[in-house]
């Protein structure tokens, strides 16, 4: 018989807030860590990907950790990015929805510092921070972890050129009997390293296994073009998922602009989300795919860390990611809460033969999804053509005169005829247009 969460030790009332929202039966994770983090005073590592429930892990005991009757800060929470931040945060108010004496406030960079230094003149228990905006608040003097017991570092993997010099800083202010919990993907030597300097020596590891809660429902597919086709055969892809929500994973904010460009000359409804641009774009794209108001996101893996959003039905990887642990980052954004999700990646031919390595590494099969045609293609193209047009806002600037003679031309047509000329002309020029040579690509230094 499976473990509940009262089996874990966890309370009352956090049992009601989280039942509320259909956490039911623990995962791994959860299974493993939560009995430590409630009974044990060690520090503890947590190997775990991305959708195996580590927000839980670490939130739930955390939760019930805290002293409400101490108007302190106990329990400080690093992430890599204001987007994960603000998702953990908002998982926590959730958790504590029935633990309404518990303080939670989260301090993320890219937004006005001045509301969140007056937020923390309040009673605060747990704050949720990226490295930057915290290290900035100690230097003002407007934070204080004097009492601070519980230290997370949730993907920390993510963090580590991040914390190569403000982890002492940090740490500096916390007291030495604090415990760390941290939590991570995966185990470079980096994050070794920070371990040994940073964690006590009877630290605790637990791992859960490779799969991701749900990955069951993701379907690993890929498909083999020419660098000329690439383009045609993501749109054709696009066309044929319209109405549904999507991620396209490019490996540079270069790459992702140049995508999102393309998209929104053929009409489609995306938006594009990479570092270089300001919190507050980021934040109102964000806001529009959650809401629904765009279907396609084009990102850049670390801005699109933090990004829960249900139905989620595909993600595409427009390049092919360099580790293998991004690529469940990447694919454990569909398929969220039991859902079913395609996760598609777009290989060149040189690329196939890596396919194995990610299949035998993380336990996974791909299938491979059939190229379209030749006439498919042009046939979508002449769809994206016609959807253009339909589109093209009218030009009111443009002389009335002018207008005139070309209603003059095109008046004895009827609307049928003057499609049926609109499309001749359209596959004419397409059937002459020279095809595009593939860019070359240059070396790095």
């Amino acid at each position: 018989m499976s473990k509940q969460f009262s089996d874990l030790g966890i309370s009352a009332p956090i049992l009601k807030a989280i039942t509320e929202l259909g956490i039911v039966v623990p995962t791994e994770i959860q299974q493993k860590t939560i009995p430590l983090l409630l009974s044990n005073t060690t520090d503890l590592v947590g190997l775990a990907k991305t959708g195996t429930g580590k927000t839980a892990a670490f939130g739930l005991p955390l939760l019930q950790l805290i002293d409400p009757n101490s108007a302190t800060i106990q329990a400080v929470i690093l992430v890599p990015t204001r987007e994960l931040g603000q998702q953990i945060f908002r998982n926590l108010e959730d958790f504590a929805k029935y633990l309404p004496e518990v303080s939670i406030a989260a301090t993320c960079g890219g937004i006005p510092i001045k509301p969140q230094i007056e937020r923390l003149t309040l009673p605060t228990h747990i704050v949720v921070a990226t490295p930057g905006r915290l290290i900035d608040l100690i230097q003002r003097k407007a934070i204080s972890l004097k009492e601070t017991k519980f230290f997370v570092l949730d993907e920390a993997d993510e963090m580590v050129t991040i914390l190569k010099e403000g982890l002492d800083e940090i740490i500096a202010e916390i007291p030495k009997n604090h415990r760390t919990f941290l939590f991570s993907a995966t185990l470079p030597g980096t994050i070794k390293q920070l371990i040994q300097n940073y964690l006590n020596k009877n630290v605790v590891q637990v791992s859960a296994n490779m799969e991701t809660v749900g990955n069951q429902g993701i379907d690993h597919q890929y498909i083999v073009v020419n660098p000329i086709e690439k383009l045609d055969v993501l749109m054709h892809f696009l066309n044929s998922k319209e109405g549904e929500r999507g991620i396209i994973f490019c490996k540079t904010k270069a790459a992702v602009n140049k995508l999102a460009k393309n998209l929104a000359i053929n009409r489609f409804s995306s938006g594009a989300l990479h570092g270089s641009l300001s919190q507050g774009i980021r934040d109102r794209i964000m806001e529009q795919f959650r809401e629904g108001h765009i279907n396609i996101l084009v990102a850049t893996d670390l801005a699109a860390r933090g990004i829960d959003v249900k139905e989620i039905s595909y993600v595409v990887n427009y390049h092919l990611p360099d580790v293998y642990e991004v690529y469940v980052h990447r694919s454990g954004r569909t398929a969220r809460a039991g859902a079913k999700g395609l996760s598609l990646t777009i290989l060149q031919p040189e690329e196939v033969m890596e396919i194995a390595g990610f299949e035998k590494e993380l336990g996974i099969k791909f299938i491979e999804f059939n190229k379209p045609t030749v006439a498919s293609i042009e046939e979508n193209n002449t769809l994206l053509w016609a959807k253009q047009i339909f589109k093209t806002k009218p030009n009111h600037e443009v002389d009335s005169a002018l207008k005139t003679k070309i209603k003059t031309i095109f008046h004895h047509l009827t609307k049928d005829e003057l499609i049926e000329k609109l499309l001749a002309n359209h596959l004419l020029q397409a059937k002459n247009e020279p095809a595009e040579k593939p860019v070359k690509k240059l070396k790095r230094n």
